[in-house]
């Protein structure tokens, strides 16, 4: 997600969202998306292996929350770090390695005897 632009130069504008607002949506999004998995990965493995003593809907809670909770910890850990504001280092640095390469012609040297 592109950050959204901060007006800076005063006017009272629209401000981007807060640290915690992308750490929130990061959380938000890597539980759904685990939960999701979970529910697949479950299910699977309920059929293949069957449920257990502890019943169907308690193993497939388990594997949904854990896997839930699992990458939703690391996305939303993931979006904060992706998003955070950069640096002029890190634009020099990131400048300095999009830049097109610095072709020089080869320099000839002439042999003896070469006339041409």
């Amino acid at each position: 997600m592109p950050p959204m632009p901060s007006s800076s130069q005063g006017g009272g504008g629209m401000r981007g969202p807060s640290t915690f607002d992308k750490w929130k949506m990061g959380a938000m999004l890597g539980g759904s998306v685990g939960l999701i998995m979970g529910f697949i990965f479950g299910g699977f493995n309920i059929m293949r292996y069957g449920a257990g003593h502890n019943g169907v809907m308690r193993t497939l809670g388990q594997y949904m929350l854990g896997s839930g909770a699992t990458f939703g910890f690391f996305m939303s850990i993931g979006s904060v770090i992706r998003t955070e504001a950069s640096s002029p280092y890190t634009t020099a640095a990131f400048a300095r390695a999009r830049r097109q390469p610095i072709i020089l012609p080869r320099q000839y040297t002439r042999r003896p005897g070469d006339d041409s």
